[in-house]
């Protein structure tokens, strides 16, 4: 199976620019979240270990996003980033990157395309042919839009540009099965177009090799298709509908080796209140759960703990914000309690007092290991907020996504 992946994500996005902003096409939001994590996602359930992100206009804003990898469902996906400094055009790009790549065989992947392809399919059928080059091939009613691709037996023989071509047949996907030897060993320019100056003259050659699929396929490179894919992603790839958040560390500053024990003690912050005015926007439920074990340790009282969950909820809403329900354990450590995270009570309880929740449709943001293993024992997903501090490699394998505080995690998903 492929173990490794390029995405092409250096691309300028001109057709969508007025539609996106100042924000680079593969981070797209699309139905909560950035487009390119949803092939991540993909490429984590197929078994890639380690992604090359080919980067380039506003590169920043991917390099910052994936600084420390990418977590889904448990699987960690190292993420390496191949900057070009001037465009270096698709096969310019492709080239480059490969210098990062360890595998003899190796996937490729447009970041503005999501073709859900079954990757252990594509990955035996180029093995299997001994090929150099791979192209998923996509079944289209019209191939007008984007040039029609003529293969048989599996073997690609011709392109047929746009205005040669229509009606029923197949186009490039934009995914790639590549031998990295047979690469390296080409006489390339530093600058080149994959598909019209390596592809092209390829077609008819013994090793170029193209699979036909069926699978979704969209390109959200022209506005129509963007907003399609905010449809359909919704049905598709449901977003979190349902936020949990840890507090000390979160909303407010942690006090080490010490309690929040009166309101005075409280510290917001920077830019928590206003983060939840907007995630009260974006989220159907917003839960508080935290363990509190000064009350179990005799350090405040239950209704200390009122006080300051009281006040604390009216700045919130003071803010345009809201929390939909506080659920505090204050029991001890060692107790073996079923609602102390990472055990959870907590949540459970939280669905039993709203039976709409999911927890496969869920996130839980916090900044200790213990968050994490509560999100990873009820199914979440788990952000971790690393307060711009490296993250600790025991908590890696329990995250999906991280962040340096609560505003950034807004920013990335609630856009």
């Amino acid at each position: 199976m492929f173990k490794e992946a390029i995405i092409l994500a250096g691309g300028f996005g001109t057709r969508l620019s007025h539609v996106l902003g100042n924000v680079p096409k593969p981070m797209a939001p699309v139905a909560g979240k950035p487009f390119l994590a949803y092939l991540l996602d993909r490429l984590a359930e197929a078994g890639i270990e380690h992604v090359v992100l080919a980067t380039g206009h506003m590169h920043e804003q991917i390099e910052s996003f994936f600084r420390e990898g990418y977590t889904t469902a448990g699987k960690h996906i190292e993420v390496t980033c191949s900057n070009e400094s001037t465009p270096l055009f698709t096969g310019g790009a492709i080239v480059k990157a490969a210098q990062f790549i360890r595998s003899e065989n190796f996937v490729v992947l447009n970041g503005d395309t999501l073709f859900d392809i079954d990757l252990h399919t594509f990955h035996d059928f180029h093995i299997s042919r001994h090929a150099n080059l791979s192209v998923a091939l996509r079944e289209v009613p019209d191939t007008a839009r984007y040039g029609a691709v003529e293969c048989i037996s599996g073997h690609i023989l011709a392109f047929r540009e746009k205005e040669q071509s229509a009606g029923t047949g197949c186009i490039n996907g934009g995914i790639y099965a590549i031998n990295r030897t047979w690469l390296m060993s080409q006489e390339l320019p530093t600058k080149f177009s994959f598909e019209k100056e390596l592809m092209q003259p390829l077609a008819g050659a013994e090793g170029f090799c193209g699979l036909r699929f069926s699978d979704y396929f969209i390109d959200i490179g022209v506005p129509e298709d963007y907003y399609r894919a905010q449809r359909e992603f919704v049905a598709l790839y449901p977003a979190d509908t349902t936020l949990f958040l840890d507090r000390d560390g979160v909303l407010n500053k942690h006090l080490p080796g010490d309690y929040v024990r009166r309101w005075d003690m409280w510290q917001w912050l920077p830019g928590a209140r206003e983060a939840l005015a907007e995630l009260s926007r974006h989220y159907k439920h917003i839960f508080l759960v935290s363990n509190q074990q000064g009350v179990g340790k005799g350090l405040m009282t239950q209704a200390d703990l009122d006080d300051i969950h009281a006040r604390m909820w009216r700045d919130i809403e003071a803010s345009g914000g809201r929390i939909d329900r506080i659920y505090t354990c204050t029991d001890l450590q060692d107790s073996g309690s079923v609602n102390r995270k990472p055990a959870i009570g907590l949540a459970l309880q939280a669905q039993q007092d709203f039976p709409d929740v999911d927890f496969s449709h869920s996130v839980m943001v916090g900044d200790s290991l213990t968050d994490l293993q509560f999100a990873r024992n009820a199914q979440m997903r788990a952000a971790y907020l690393t307060k711009n501090n490296p993250t600790p490699i025991e908590v890696r394998d329990y995250t999906d996504l991280t962040y340096s505080d609560l505003i950034a995690f807004t920013r990335s998903w609630c856009r």
